[in-house]
């Protein structure tokens, strides 16, 4: 009962709407209204279907349709969907995202493809009536993010995105019991990293495509890259054509989070170096190394990522630290550390629910570190979409997230600081770089912007 507890007083403390306790409770029936509410799944790989597990957890939906350009994909996911839901159907089974959403009226459809698509997908979505759960990043050019938004306001709905670090119980107790009681006093530098070996120096040779994936659609608006093997599963994230290099995966993350915390919304100036470095062997187009810094008034907030060596800190390979005159707070998806100047450490270790979902041990690929994180995110959005709020990772926080790491991008290409107005929707005196935030479409797509 005392896990019980704390996990409602953490998800209390930091979510944009509070959830009744009768819901927490029992959150299988949280939500009467969205009893056998309609749900479609568009991209059914591991993220997809891990979210789309989180949500059959806290929620009693029907999944009626699923999508994907692999058909051993679909299939698989179709009969795991079909063992963990009520009416034990099989959803009905998409290659095109459209025509599972001119087939189906949905009340909410996930998006867990990768980051090329998920513009598109999420716009078309909110215009065929349904509200959105969106991995991140937003978008992979600025004004995709803008178009993103501009269409969740304009239909009115909901688009939480998965930056759930939000939603984490942990960082939760941070911001509520560290950072917004003041505890840090002025903070006044904020330091980022990942120190992660996530570059690819894999070279493989051209391959004839499976008969099993339709690589052109996998491709969409994205350039045609000539196939050398599968890109989903991991490979597409070697490279810029896809999304935005581990700034674009891993900061957002990170500086989302220090946003959330600090209430901080556009920084004032971008600007970055970085390139491949060290990995320069495989065909990997991302930097290896980066760093970056999104300044606001008295404040610098500053990333850095390396693909090789060692981390600054092993305890924190992908973390924030938030610099205070009056201490140093420590943060990452395992645990936190306020680390006062007078006074003792308090520490908060990551909440695993392993006892309440014991079906997540079974679970190939969970992330059982963020499986809470994933459910409270959700649950989050069920409660805006119910009571017409904005979630606590709304569309235009993720678009922030999402194209301040993008801008960064921009400024190491050209090698100059990015201003960017989010009114003009321009980046300040720099034609070079305002139409950078545009990527040009692959024929027949077109851009949303």
């Amino acid at each position: 009962m005392k896990n019980l507890s704390f996990n409602r007083r953490q998800f209390l403390a930091g979510s944009a709407s509070l959830l009744s306790l009768a819901a927490l409770g029992n959150p299988v029936h949280s939500f009467a209204h969205f009893a056998n509410k309609r749900v479609g799944l568009i991209g059914c790989g591991w993220y997809g279907k891990g979210d789309l597990f989180r949500l059959l957890q806290v929620a009693d939906v029907e999944v009626v349709a699923i999508c994907d350009v692999d058909e051993r994909h679909l299939h698989e996911a179709a009969a795991l969907i079909a063992g963990k839901q009520k009416s034990k159907k099989e959803p009905k089974k998409y290659k095109d995202y459209r025509d599972l959403l001119k087939e189906n009226t949905l009340d909410l459809v996930l998006i867990g493809t990768p980051d090329h698509w998920h513009a598109l997908m999420a716009i078309a979505a909110v215009e065929a009536g349904a509200h959105v759960y969106l991995q991140k990043p937003v978008s992979v050019d600025v004004l995709e993010g803008e178009a993103v938004v501009a269409a969740a306001r304009k239909h009115n709905r909901k688009i939480q995105v998965g930056t759930q670090r939000r939603s984490t119980p942990h960082m939760q107790d941070a911001k509520k019991n560290i950072v917004d009681k003041g505890l840090l006093g002025k903070i006044s530098h904020v330091e980022m990293c990942c120190y992660y070996h996530m570059k690819s120096s894999a070279n493989p040779p051209l391959q004839e495509v499976p008969a099993f994936l339709d690589y052109e659609l996998w491709t969409g608006p994205a350039p045609l890259r000539p196939y050398d093997g599968l890109p989903h599963g991991g490979w597409w994230r070697s490279f810029m054509e896809y999304g935005n290099g581990i700034t674009g995966d891993m900061c957002v993350h990170m500086f989302d989070t220090v946003r959330w915390m600090l209430g901080l919304k556009w920084p004032k100036k971008v600007e970055a170096t970085g390139g491949i470095y060290v990995q320069k062997e495989g065909k990997s187009n991302i930097a290896d190394t980066q760093t970056a810094i999104f300044e606001y008034d008295e404040l610098n907030c500053v990333w850095t990522h390396r693909t090789w060596g060692t981390p600054t800190d092993p305890e924190y390979p992908w973390a924030f630290i938030l610099y205070g005159d009056k201490g140093t707070l420590k943060g990452s998806v395992m645990k936190y550390e306020f680390i006062p100047t007078k006074g003792e450490k308090i520490i908060k270790e990551v909440l695993y629910e392993k006892e309440k979902y014991p079906e997540d041990l079974k679970e190939p690929r969970i992330e059982l570190h963020a499986a809470p994180a994933s459910r409270r995110h959700l649950l989050n959005l069920l409660e805006a979409i119910d009571t017409d709020t904005l979630p606590v990772a709304d569309i235009l926080e993720g678009h922030i997230s999402s194209a301040s790491c993008i801008l960064a991008n921009i400024s190491m290409q050209l090698q100059r600081p990015i201003y960017y107005d989010p009114e003009k929707r321009i980046c300040v005196d720099d034609k070079e770089a305002t139409a950078l935030l545009k990527r040009e479409y692959r024929a027949p797509w077109r851009h949303p912007f």
